[in-house]
């Protein structure tokens, strides 16, 4: 029922940024803008989401709602995988982002990956390709697709960032703690399958 709900609010922002956006007169501009308002107070108060977050990710965009990008970097060398510690929650992902407007998935990957662990790389293959809800936690306001792509380290070498602490690799039995918004141990899981195999088929929801 939890989850339900959710998909009644975020359903009924979708119409009201569509309504927002191709209203005719001052009257439906208003009772859309009521929805989209209405919406943002639910959220705010039955979930962990700050009011200013689901503002500025969820009901300050104009046009057609789409599905956010996360692009997610899949680092393995010596049987382990490069993870970063986020200064967000103190606990660790894979590297990675909301993908920037005019930036393609492999240059979102391979920037995330300097930025965030001070590693370059080159992008192999797109491994999956999955809907956040169905996966991560906690519930997200918004609809999140999450790229994961198999990157080569070519070398690596930590700096200072607004985003993490530190970078290191890790075995699968020997995972740290996990900000499973970002990033699960099946998720990591499937990227040390796919690193198996010469050929892998991406796998999509």
């Amino acid at each position: 029922m939890k989850e339900k709900w959710l998909q009644w609010v975020t359903q009924l922002q979708s119409i009201a940024q569509a309504g927002l956006t191709f209203a005719e007169n001052q009257y439906d501009t208003d009772r859309y803008q009521q929805i989209s308002d209405l919406t943002a107070d639910i959220l705010h108060n039955y979930t962990e989401v700050s009011y200013e977050k689901i503002k500025d990710l969820f009901t300050n965009e104009t046009g057609y709602q789409t599905p956010k990008v996360d692009v997610r970097a899949a680092v393995i060398k010596n049987k382990k995988i490069l993870l970063v510690k986020e200064k967000v929650d103190g606990k660790w992902s894979m590297p990675g982002g909301w993908a920037d407007v005019n930036s393609t998935v492999r240059e979102s990957a391979v920037r995330e990956c300097f930025e965030e662990a001070g590693a370059t790389v080159n992008t192999r293959r797109v491994i999956a390709i999955h809907l956040a809800s169905k996966h991560n936690g906690p519930l997200s306001p918004y609809t999140i697709y999450k790229i994961f792509v198999e990157c080569e380290l070519i070398e690596k070498s930590f700096k200072e960032n607004t985003e993490t602490f530190s970078s290191g690799f890790f075995s699968l039995s020997d995972l740290p703690e996990l900000s499973i918004e970002r990033t699960t141990r099946k998720q990591i899981e499937l990227c040390f399958e796919a690193k198996k195999h010469k050929l892998f088929e991406t796998i999509f929801d």
